[in-house]
Order: C-alpha cells, then sequence, then structure tokens
C-alpha cells in the first residue's frame, strides 16, 4: 500500500536523513576525543538549551531563586569571614596587652605586705 498525504510516512522520511548527519557526528566526536563523554555533554547541552528556549520563564524563575540563594550565601560567607579577622586582631592585641601586663608585673618589686594597725583592740563583736 502506497503512503497517503498526511498519514505520517513523510514526517519519518524526513527525519531519518536528519538523523543520520547527527549520528555521524557523534561518531566523528567519539573518534576525536577519545570517548563518548563529549558527545554525551553536547547533546546534553543541545537538550538543555532547547528546554531553556521553550520555557524561558522556568529558567528566569531559577535564575532569580538560585541566584539570590547564592548572592545571600556569598553575604553571609564574607560576613562571617570579617568577623573572623575582626576577632582575631583583638585576640592578637589583647595578647600583646597582656605581654606587656606581665613583663610590667615583673620588672616592678612587689608591694611589702601591709601591717594591721597598732591601734588598741578593736570594738568588741556582739555574739550570739
Amino acid at each position: 500500500m502506497a503512503a497517503a498525504a498526511g498519514d505520517g510516512e513523510d514526517a519519518k522520511a524526513t527525519r531519518q536523513p536528519e538523523q543520520q548527519p547527527e549520528a555521524a557526528a557523534a561518531e566523528a566526536g567519539v573518534a576525536a576525543y577519545g570517548g563518548g563523554v563529549i558527545a554525551k555533554l553536547e547533546e546534553q547541552w543541545r537538550k538543555t538549551k532547547e528546554h531553556a528556549e521553550t520555557y524561558p520563564y522556568v529558567w528566569g524563575s531559577y535564575i532569580l531563586v538560585y541566584g539570590g540563594l547564592a548572592a545571600y550565601l556569598t553575604w553571609r560567607w564574607r560576613k562571617l569571614r570579617r568577623t573572623e579577622d575582626r576577632v582575631r586582631g583583638l585576640q592578637a592585641r589583647l595578647r600583646q596587652l597582656a605581654a606587656a601586663e606581665e613583663s610590667q608585673a615583673a620588672s616592678t618589686p612587689p608591694p611589702p605586705p601591709q601591717q594591721p594597725p597598732l591601734s588598741g583592740p578593736g570594738k568588741p563583736t556582739s555574739g550570739p
């Protein structure tokens, strides 16, 4: 039975020649790069690109959400690093002050012990 116009036979016939050059290009990529990894990556990139062109609002929302999340995490990371740097500086300054105080305390003689007052007996305490 001959193929009638519009029954899909013509569409199949036109698709086959398009797929053959892609297959030949994929085989050339395998031979040129020594593996099918590059060909798989190129195919995945093509599929992703077609999807992004077909659904631009979905990809725009992905970029907005994940880009915003990345910006927030970057901001928090940098804020944490600045805080850690400030704490390290304060700790170094405190160490210097403590070392200076210790050296000053070691260089001066200790004060003489205090004597109790020489006046008479103190005020008597009331007992229970």
